[in-house]
């Protein structure tokens, strides 16, 4: 999937987690970062249980505050709460999955059309130093570092429009997209995403607003497009751990 108040995850992109992600030091809000940078990161599959006793073992908490945060989780739509069945990682359907495209698609072609009519040269500059970063993960097939960057990209957009509220609501469809991209999983390569977002940043340099608007468009239709189905099992511990040394 986005706030600018600290502390926040150590060791990452520029752009903090979507949504309220590193509003707050607690505890519960660590395990959330946590969760929430393996779903960003693609390390946690759709459908993935998160048992209460699990999770309080893995970051040495009580259940009282595992619960907490998967309750924060299940409002930003990553987690699933059933009763008796406890928690999962959310498993979007075919048709959310479309859904979440098509509502990307809307937002950011038009977020591109507007901000190639008021970028800066110095916005240009920091869009291509994004776009090196991106270039610099893939080539050490950072794939953790390089899916995060590609995804921040389109967060780096909104906010350099101004609009930290639609940078929010970004934050939280690029979530949801990186567990549809999980439980579908994507062809397209991660050379293929950057070389498009490139094509992109050269339209909004060329302050061409319909170029712009269109390659957004058929970017996102082109992640859409790549989506096969995919399920495989997950170690809980082996995913979430990591996120304990990230977390401040």
């Amino acid at each position: 999937m986005a706030t600018t108040a600290a502390p926040r995850l150590k060791a990452r992109p520029a752009i903090p987690l979507p949504s309220r992600a590193a509003q707050t030091g607690s505890t519960t809000q660590q395990i959330v970062d946590a969760v929430t940078a393996a779903v960003i990161e693609r390390r946690l599959m759709p459908g993935t249980r998160l048992a209460e006793q699990s999770m309080a073992e893995i970051f040495g908490v009580s259940r009282t505050i595992v619960r907490q945060a998967l309750n924060q989780l299940s409002r930003d739509r990553l987690v699933t709460l059933e009763p008796a069945r406890g928690a999962s990682v959310a498993t979007p359907s075919a048709e959310e999955a479309r859904q979440v495209f098509e509502t990307r698609a809307m937002l950011e072609s038009e977020l591109a059309r507007r901000l190639s009519q008021t970028i800066t040269p110095a916005q240009i500059a920091q869009l291509r130093q994004h776009l090196d970063e991106e270039r610099a993960a893939i080539a050490r097939t950072d794939v953790p570092g390089r899916t995060r960057l590609l995804a921040d990209f389109h967060v780096v957009l909104a906010r350099l429009l101004g609009n930290e509220v639609l940078a929010e609501l970004l934050g939280d469809l690029l979530s949801r997209s990186s567990l549809i991209s999980l439980m579908y999983q994507s062809s397209m390569s991660a050379e293929q995403s950057q070389a498009e977002h490139v094509a992109i940043v050269d339209a909004l340099e060329r302050r061409d607003a319909e170029a712009a608007c269109r390659l957004m468009g058929q970017h996102i239709a082109s992640v859409e497009r790549n989506l096969q189905p995919l399920s495989a099992p997950v170690d809980l511990a082996a995913v979430l751990r990591p996120g304990l040394q990230l977390a401040s």
